[in-house]
């Protein structure tokens, strides 16, 4: 990855170990990952633990709510009713 990097011109930006403040998306999702999610899991398979953590995913997009989006989804859940969906042939 290195080389590559190297190859096509582009740097890196180096961040701190213990530095959480430099990253802080990815640091705050990690924290919340492994809190609400691997702590209290133990995954057997890969196919397991893909199909437990996208359901955490959709979860954690569809149904949970968050202060900081004034108590809304990121994504709300659409149901389309029954009587409304396309009719495939």
């Amino acid at each position: 990855m290195r080389d590559w990097i190297a190859a096509v011109g582009a740097k890196t930006a180096y961040i701190k170990p213990g530095s959480p403040w430099e990253n802080g998306d990815c640091e705050s999702f990690n924290a919340r990952f492994r809190d609400e999610l691997r702590n209290g899991e133990i995954f057997y398979s890969l196919k397991e633990a893909q199909i437990i953590i996208e359901d955490w995913r959709k979860h954690c997009n569809t149904i949970q709510r968050y202060s900081a989006l004034a108590y809304r989804t990121p994504v709300p859940e659409s149901v389309i009713p029954l009587d409304q969906r396309p009719v495939m042939h």
